[in-house]
């Protein structure tokens, strides 16, 4: 088990400081030093910890012998920049559009986390193919679903160093969310 918590805390350690240089580069540090601090409270680490391979999120793992997550519900319902916290189906707005932060938040994010569980397979096109893979899945606002989308293809085709920044966020984000 000590070789478990050890890899998760280097994983989730790992995976928000990358999430803080993509932040940084995209014009919203705060965000980046915020980012993911709920993965080391107990209810978050010492589940995540216990089905943690390294290869993927272990919340995935525990999803398929659990059929839930008690650290999946306890992340999304205290981060802004996870599609799910905005989610509500009663609403009269079900996806609200997320605010810019969170949405470019959300896009360091999940760059990040393919970044380091793909490791040195990871590509500029890895989030892209994901998105293709998982999109039909996501419930979000129209309006950010196109961001996402064209955000992750510009990636593929520009590379990291030409999208994640303020000027081409601020950009994609205005031009999505008229």
């Amino acid at each position: 088990m000590f070789k478990k918590v050890l890899g998760h805390f280097c994983t989730i350690t790992h995976h928000k400081w990358v999430v803080f240089k993509l932040c940084v580069k995209a014009g919203i540090p705060w965000r980046g030093f915020m980012h993911d601090w709920s993965k080391y409270s107990m209810t978050e680490f010492w589940e995540s910890a216990k089905y943690y391979t390294g290869k993927r999120s272990p919340i995935y793992y525990c999803k398929q012998e659990n059929g839930y997550s008690k650290a999946w519900l306890h992340h999304k319902g205290r981060n802004k920049h996870h599609y799910e916290y905005w989610y509500d189906y009663a609403a009269p707005e079900q996806t609200p559009v997320i605010p810019y932060k969170y949405a470019v938040e959300m896009i360091c994010d999940t760059l990040a986390a393919g970044i380091v569980y793909k490791g040195k397979e990871w590509t500029n096109s890895s989030q892209k193919e994901y998105w293709e893979r998982t999109q039909h899945l996501v419930k979000v606002n129209p309006k950010i679903f196109n961001l996402l989308t064209e955000v992750y293809d510009e990636v593929a085709k520009k590379g990291i160093k030409e999208v994640i920044n303020k000027r081409t966020l601020k950009a994609l984000y205005t031009k999505h969310i008229k």
